[in-house]
This record gives structure tokens, C-alpha cells and sequence, in this order.
């Protein structure tokens, strides 16, 4: 061998660009297959994925402790058993035992799910590589999971990327629908590396208060269909309940209108959501430190809108408590809820009640103005069937064909003659 041969051999070994294999390429518009997705049985389950689940995906869903996931999957995976699909949901967290305990209380106890308690990713995938790939494949959760080729304790960045991409690519490779459970912070974010949240197909977040009826499953990443769509829930003593008809969840019942109090339609994906905005405006001594509490809304969105109406409308709330909730626990980031929130501070300033049955909408500007919104016929058509019988907003010529009774406004001055002057 000459001196030379040790220097060819490490080229050949670090210069990737030979020694491979030659990749096919194909157009964009060549002949291609949809995924035939697969009904969970659970109308807004399937909504929030977009129509359902798609074989060979991977979908990681995160929420806090106790607040539904496992409950949502054990239905969902007893409803696909029931309709003919193979199903296995594997705990890392629970004993057998104890999801057959709750399986009795929500009354799914005869579905032919095929149930094991197992943290080993090696027996987990060999007993699947035995039989036949199953329809829907629960693993409960990505966090407890432990490989053997790896070393660490479950729940470490390796362990958790390596497990993952281990059920992925039996997934992927037998056409079975994965859904991982992931734990997350305090902060509601998803444990373990960023790296897995990109390696699967689907992110899905669970949320709502526990001391409120409603869940919210909501989409932050979708291969296959529409990111922030939604699917709403109430917890019941029989387990998770669909909810046709969410807006219902977060409008009070009272007959009267309050002082303080505005309806926004918000927008969840494509689906319309009425809630209502309370305020409260509490008068201060001279000397003493406002305070500025909000509950559901952005605290800094809050500050300037409050800015925007002391030095564009003359409104005075610097010697005033300020506090502002979204009624029902729900979480609102719509810009498009920036002149609800200002109705309804206006109002509060004002200790004078809304017009009745109104709904309020634009998205404010630091210059006063009432800016246009996506979607607005859709969030005024979804007023209407409720029984609202006006909507306020920005000057949009398409909207006036609504069937409320719409009015635009161009400037937020003009809501405070509006609201608080003669009009």
C-alpha cells in the first residue's frame, strides 16, 4: 500500500458527496395517493385533526396533569375497538389494572382494546413485530418510555428522542396511526427536546382550568390539515363529552345587560366562538398605586389599549383600578379583541350598560383607529344564530349585508360618543 492509500481512504469515508446512493426524483405533480384518514368517533377530536387520523402519523399530546388526556385517549381508542379497529394503548404511567378501573366508570369496559403496562420500547415493538400492525397504537407516555441501546433514565433528551423516533418509524413503516402523551412544564410548554415536537406529524395541546367544566383541544402543528383548530369538551362524571356548540359555554345567562360587560365573537380556526368580556373600574384616593389585573387576556395588549384611550379618546384611568376577565377560563390571543375589550372598559368608565344583544369587534391601532379583521362575516353569521341582533366593528362595506344590524366605526373616538355620549 502506498502513503498515499491512508489519505485516499479517509476521503473516501468523510467526502459525502460519493460513494451513495442515487435518489429518484419526482414531480410535484405526479400521480399521488391521499391518506385515507381513519374517524376517531369523536366529531371534535376529528375536527381539531383536521378529519381524523391518518395512517402512518405521528401525533404528541401534551396538557397538565389531571386534565383529560388520558381519559380523551382511552375513549377515542374504545370507540375505534368498537367500530372494527385494532387498537393497543400501552401505560408507562398506570397498571393495567387502574385504566381497567376507569375504563368501568366511563363505561367502555367491553371494547376489545388490547391494554399493557410496559415501559420498554425492545418488548413493546418486538410483541407488535409479532402480529399484525394494529389501527391506532396509544403510548402513555413518551416520558416513562426507556430503550435499552441508550443509556440514561427515562425521561432524559436522549432517551426521549430515541424512543420517539424508534415508535415513529414502526409507525411509518406499518401504516399504524401513534399517538404519544407528553408531559409539560409549569410554564404549559411540552417536556423533554424541541427536536420532538418536530419529528411528529401532529401537535396537539389539551387545555382548560380544572375548575371549570370545559377542555379545549387545540392544533399548534398539522401536517395534514389546518393549524388552531379546535375541538371543545366538558368534563362530566361519565368522562369527556362533546360540545357542539361552545359559545354556549362562555355567555352568562342573565337577562339584563351589565355595566362592564361586552360579547366578542372570537375565531378559533374556522370555528366561530362567542365570549364575553368582563370589566370592572374601581376608583382610587389620590396617592395610591392602581392596580391592573387581567385574567385570560395579554397584560402589556392591555396597557396599550389603556394608553390609546387616555391619549386618543381623553379618557381618563390613571387614579383607577383596572380589572379585566374573560368569563368561562377561556384564554383569548385574537387581536380582533381589542375593541370588545375597550366596550367594555368604556362601559365599566361609565357604570352604563352595552346595547343588548351586540357583539364587538375590530382589532385598535396606536393611532385610535378601528382596523379590519379576517373572517368577519363568519364571526357575525355565528352572532346571528345565537340570537345577537347587532354587531360594531370596523367601516368594512362587506360587512353591512350581514343580517344583524351592523355598524362600522373608523375611529375609537367615535365608540366612546357612541357608548358613553348621547348616541
Amino acid at each position: 500500500m502506498t502513503e498515499d492509500a491512508p489519505a485516499t481512504v479517509f476521503s473516501q469515508k468523510h467526502d459525502l458527496s460519493r460513494g451513495g446512493r442515487a435518489l429518484e426524483f419526482v414531480p410535484l405533480d405526479g400521480p399521488a395517493e391521499l391518506p385515507k384518514r381513519r374517524a376517531t368517533g369523536l366529531a371534535e377530536f376529528d375536527r381539531a385533526l383536521g378529519g381524523g387520523l391518518v395512517p402512518g402519523s405521528a401525533v404528541l399530546m401534551g396538557g397538565d396533569p389531571g386534565i383529560g388526556k388520558s381519559t380523551l385517549l382511552i375513549q377515542t381508542a374504545a370507540t375505534i375497538a368498537r367500530n372494527g379497529g385494532d387498537v393497543v394503548y400501552v401505560s408507562g404511567e398506570e397498571a393495567s389494572g387502574q385504566i381497567r378501573l376507569r375504563a368501568n366508570r366511563l363505561g367502555i369496559a367491553d371494547a376489545p382494546i388490547r391494554l399493557a403496562s410496559e415501559t420498554s420500547v425492545r418488548d413493546i415493538l418486538t410483541t407488535l413485530g409479532a402480529g399484525d400492525p394494529p389501527a391506532l397504537l396509544v403510548i402513555d407516555s413518551i416520558q416513562t418510555m426507556h430503550s435499552d441501546t441508550i443509556e440514561g433514565a427515562p425521561g432524559t433528551v436522549s432517551q426521549v428522542r430515541g424512543c420517539a423516533l424508534e415508535l415513529i418509524r414502526y409507525a411509518k413503516e406499518n401504516g399504524s396511526a401513534l399517538v404519544l402523551v407528553g408531559h409539560v412544564t409549569k410554564d404549559g410548554n411540552i417536556a423533554g427536546p424541541r427536536v420532538l415536537e418536530h419529528m411528529v406529524d401532529v401537535v396537539m395541546s389539551f387545555e382548560g382550568e380544572r375548575s371549570h367544566q370545559y377542555r379545549i383541544l387545540r392544533a399548534l402543528k398539522n401536517r395534514f390539515g389546518a393549524v388552531d383548530e379546535i375541538g371543545v369538551f366538558a368534563m362530566v362524571s361519565e368522562g369527556l363529552e362533546e360540545v357542539s356548540n361552545p359559545s354556549m359555554l362562555f355567555l352568562s345567562g342573565r337577562d339584563q345587560p351589565l355595566a362592564g360587560s361586552a360579547v366578542f365573537p372570537a375565531l378559533e380556526g374556522t370555528r366561530p366562538v362567542l365570549v364575553e368580556i368582563q370589566a370592572l373600574i374601581v376608583r382610587l384616593q389620590s396617592g395610591a398605586t392602581p392596580r391592573r389585573a387581567v385574567v385570560g387576556w395579554d397584560n402589556g395588549r392591555l396597557a396599550m389599549l389603556l394608553a390609546v384611550l387616555e391619549s386618543r379618546c381623553g379618557l381618563n384611568f390613571s387614579s383607577a383600578e383596572v380589572y379585566l376577565n374573560i368569563a368561562g377560563g377561556y384564554r383569548l390571543a385574537d387581536p380582533a379583541a381589542d375593541m370588545a375589550v375597550a366596550a367594555a372598559l368604556m362601559s365599566a368608565l361609565a357604570d352604563k350598560p352595552l346595547p343588548d344583544k351586540a357583539v364587538w369587534f375590530g382589532e385598535v391601532s396606536l393611532a385610535g383607529e378601528i382596523r379590519p379583521v379576517a373572517h368577519g362575516d363568519l364571526r357575525l353569521k355565528e352572532a346571528a344564530k345565537l340570537g345577537f341582533e347587532r354587531g360594531y366593528g370596523p367601516s368594512d362595506a362587506k360587512l353591512n349585508s350581514s343580517k344583524l344590524n351592523y355598524r362600522g366605526l373608523g375611529q375609537l373616538a367615535n365608540l366612546v360618543d357612541h357608548i358613553v355620549g348621547s348616541e
